[in-house]
């Protein structure tokens, strides 16, 4: 009877501010609706510029071949070289392709001739897939119109690569990026909100009136943490409401478990924030120290990164790092279609986060009766 009252008391404590009920609502649609479309790792809009040597109708082609290609956009055409570089150099331009002299002579005569790409490189993701993308373009130029000719009486063998790519057809990086979003949403609310709860209540002194009292310090945490399940659980399902709805994207391997992993992520999670909540003196000093871990927790999750290109070090430090467990069973489920015998492992690590944080929550707490 005395957690119902508790759990009571928190829901009002929460709608008696005006701010969060709307936060918790326009904060999962701003995230869902706008970052997908900004925060893109699929690199458009390479600005090139072109220093023609030869002025023959296959570099005109080729040209206009690299014009085409939606990945780029041809800012200038050019015969000096160092007047590309200096394009580069000012920004006005982010890739130069330099086509030799005698480059028709030398792909007729010889079938090969060397093509120069420059590239700005400041921004290492954009000059990496700018080249990628350059040489793939001509790659396929030279293969359509200059197909090697053999002089033996017996053809040479030609090879036929056909890709495949499973669980994300068209390659499509909000289809990866969107449920990892989720769990952006899901961190940032369900870890700052309690890590502010106790904090907040020492700041104005009415947890005092709270230690005066008989409850026991487990009842007094499951109250502060069950509010923060109903509201996970909200949040969450606006995000897989507008992930359907706007983008298309839906669980294939089962709603039910994305449902029972985020309990137990926003367990671990609200509980986590409570243990800072216990341990801080002030708001502001509790931000800072869960800013600091939030931080840790989405770089060295694999949401950005993936977590076999860090090094070992911190491969081994992410067995520690609860959202790397509950972001790999969101793509399982989402793009593998994975099923809760597949996540067994996740669901074991997110179950030992929620004893132990839990436990950790309820020790930390200084009641003074």
């Amino acid at each position: 009877m005395t957690l119902g009252y508790l759990i009571r008391k928190e829901f009002k404590q929460f709608f008696r501010n005006p701010f969060l009920p709307k936060l918790v609502i326009a904060f999962p649609v701003m995230i869902m609706l706008v970052i997908p479309w900004i925060v893109n790792m699929d690199i458009k809009n390479i600005r090139l510029t072109v220093v023609d040597k030869d002025g023959s109708s296959t570099s005109g082609k080729l040209i206009r071949t690299l014009g085409a290609s939606e990945y780029f956009i041809l800012e200038d055409v050019t015969g000096s070289y160092p007047e590309a570089l200096r394009q580069l150099e000012k920004g006005r331009t982010d890739a130069v392709v330099e086509i030799p002299g005698y480059f028709e002579q030398d792909l007729v005569s010889e079938g090969r001739t060397q093509v120069q790409i420059s590239l700005n490189a400041v921004n290492q993701i954009k000059g990496a897939l700018g080249s990628n993308y350059l040489n793939a373009v001509c790659a396929d130029f030279f293969a359509e119109n200059f197909a090697p000719v053999s002089v033996s009486p017996v053809p040479a063998p030609r090879v036929s690569i056909s890709v495949q790519n499973k669980f994300n057809p068209y390659m499509d990086y909000k289809n990866f990026m969107i449920p990892a979003y989720m769990v952006i949403v899901i961190i940032l609310l369900g870890g700052f909100l309690p890590a502010l709860n106790i904090v907040g209540e020492k700041e104005k002194g009415t947890i005092e009136q709270i230690n005066i009292t008989p409850v026991r310090k487990t009842s007094f945490i499951f109250a502060k943490l069950i509010p923060y399940w109903v509201m996970g659980l909200i949040v969450l399902s606006i995000c897989m409401l507008l992930a359907w709805a706007v983008y298309g994207l839906s669980p294939h391997g089962g709603i039910w478990t994305v449902y029972l992993f985020s309990l137990l992520f926003i367990f671990a999670l609200s509980g986590f924030g409570l243990i800072v909540s216990n341990y801080s003196d002030t708001m502001q000093q509790a931000m800072f120290v869960m800013f600091f871990f939030i931080l840790v927790f989405m770089l060295m999750s694999g949401l950005l990164t993936p977590i076999s290109s860090m090094p070992r070090w911190a491969q081994v430090i992410t067995w520690l790092n609860p959202p790397r467990y509950f972001i790999e069973m969101m793509r399982g489920v989402y793009l593998q279609g994975c099923s809760l015998a597949d996540l067994s492992h996740q669901l074991l690590a997110l179950l030992g986060f929620d004893i132990f944080f839990g436990t950790w929550a309820v020790m930390s707490y200084r009641k003074t009766r």
